[in-house]
């Protein structure tokens, strides 16, 4: 049996929640293989909606056994969040949710240092969640990360110590003042002792090693789920550098982050909006900054799952959509949002960029919206209100004709068409 893979295709902000959801009755196991709580996949159904962020998006099946990766890096100030929010369902999750020995730990102070170099790059900056990601992922890089098989290693301690008075020599020579910074509005010593009390709650979850588990989770033939988080166009390698995440969201994030052979994997599943929104900074080719673009984000209610931030909105980008699927080698799309668009006599589709007056489809390698020029194609919209939708047949003749036309630019059947927040508002093709 092989492993499927489930990703965003666009800036993040995709919907993956949703679908992993949906999906997860099909499957024995449900593993999230990079990123860590600067991810929100929202999931509603029965006028209930919760956000995960470390939590793989299966934990609502009762069947499904959910794997917190190696490529994982865990907060349990912000997992034990979490686990509170999902508690009045009645889910025992610690029977639901292994851990890797191997995920990373975010130490209060990596989130004191991302805020201190946030702060640094003054206009420059690059959107950062504050979650400490970047911080995380470099000491895991620079072999100096703390992992969760560390918290019952006699010198545990000592090794925090160590970390913590390195970072505060590091948040030094950016601000003398770091200290006062505030984490979760508290004082950094208050959310530090917070912080270490909720190392308990990671020694009341199994630890595995997910990467013994998963191969025989494989071997007895068992389905597997790769949920990844944020989106391809966020890569550290393939996205829009350096406006991205620390961590590789693209399929092949799935080999790394969970140990997992590339001869193993089977279906890769692309979700991609209708539209395309971003949250923070970075190039973005075809964001309305007009009345359209603030319709988008009211009707589709774009509003950062983690941050709250309003999200920026734009047309689709088919340039963007066709290099992520081809990096993640996407078998199967799954497209969210289309609702949001209803009520939109034209539609327009990023098809090609002008770059210094020359067209193209590929994405550059200096992207920035200062040298590319979207290429549009306008296509008719539908007024018709998609709420009580329930089959792909019923959908607006133009509708249908909009997927078609993304379908055949792209080369990939789109198999799956999401017309509401809901688990129930989803169309199988």
């Amino acid at each position: 049996m092989k492993i499927d893979i489930l990703l965003g295709l666009q800036w993040g902000d995709e919907g993956k929640g949703k679908i992993v959801d949906v999906l997860t009755p099909d499957y024995d196991v449900v593993a999230r293989f990079q990123g860590g709580p600067n991810a929100g996949h929202t999931i509603e159904f029965e006028n209930k909606k919760f956000v995960l962020h470390t939590i793989p998006s299966g934990i609502f099946n009762p069947k499904s056994i959910n794997v917190i990766g190696n490529g994982v890096i865990i907060d349990p100030f912000i997992l034990d969040k979490e686990i509170e929010d999902i508690k009045p369902t009645g889910i025992d999750i610690k029977k639901k949710v292994l851990l890797s020995r191997k995920a990373h730990l975010i130490l209060p102070t990596h989130r004191l240092l991302d805020a201190v170099y946030e702060k640094a790059k003054g206009d420059r900056k690059i959107g950062s969640t504050l979650k400490g990601i970047g911080p995380a992922y470099t000491d895991k890089i620079s072999r100096n990360g703390i992992r969760v098989g560390d918290i019952d290693n006699p010198n545990f301690t000592e090794k925090y110590q160590e970390a913590r008075e390195r970072h505060f020599k590091l948040a030094s020579m950016y601000d003398p003042e770091f200290i006062q910074t505030k984490i979760e509005g508290l004082g950094f010593e208050e959310y530090e002792s917070i912080w270490l009390k909720k190392l308990d709650l990671l020694r009341e979850f199994e630890r595995i090693d997910s990467e013994y588990f998963i191969h025989q989770a494989v071997l007895e033939n068992k389905k597997v789920l790769a949920e990844g988080a944020q989106g391809t166009m966020l890569d550290i390698d393939f996205g829009s550098y350096p406006f991205v995440t620390s961590s590789n969201t693209t399929s092949a994030g799935v080999c790394n982050g969970l140990g997992v052979a590339p001869g193993n994997v089977g279906k890769v599943f692309g979700i991609f909006k209708a539209y395309c929104t971003r949250v923070g900074s970075g190039p973005f080719p075809t964001e309305l900054m007009d009345a359209t673009g603030e319709e988008l984000r009211k009707k589709g209610q774009e509003f950062g799952a983690t941050t709250g931030r309003p999200r920026r909105c734009g047309w689709l980008d088919l340039p963007a959509l066709k290099y992520a699927v081809m990096i993640n080698g996407v078998t199967e799309l799954k497209m969210m949002k289309v609702d949001v668009l209803s009520g939109f006599k034209e539609i327009k589709v990023a098809t090609h960029y002008k770059i210094n007056g020359k067209l193209t489809d590929h994405v550059p390698y200096e992207c920035s919206d200062e040298n590319i020029e979207p290429v549009y194609k306008t296509v008719p919209g539908w007024e018709e209100n998609l709420e009580n939708v329930y089959t792909f047949d019923d959908l607006p003749q133009s509708l249908k004709d909009y997927i078609l036309f993304i379908e055949k630019e792209v080369g990939v059947p789109i198999n799956l068409v999401s017309v509401g927040p809901d688990r129930k508002q989803t169309l199988m093709r």
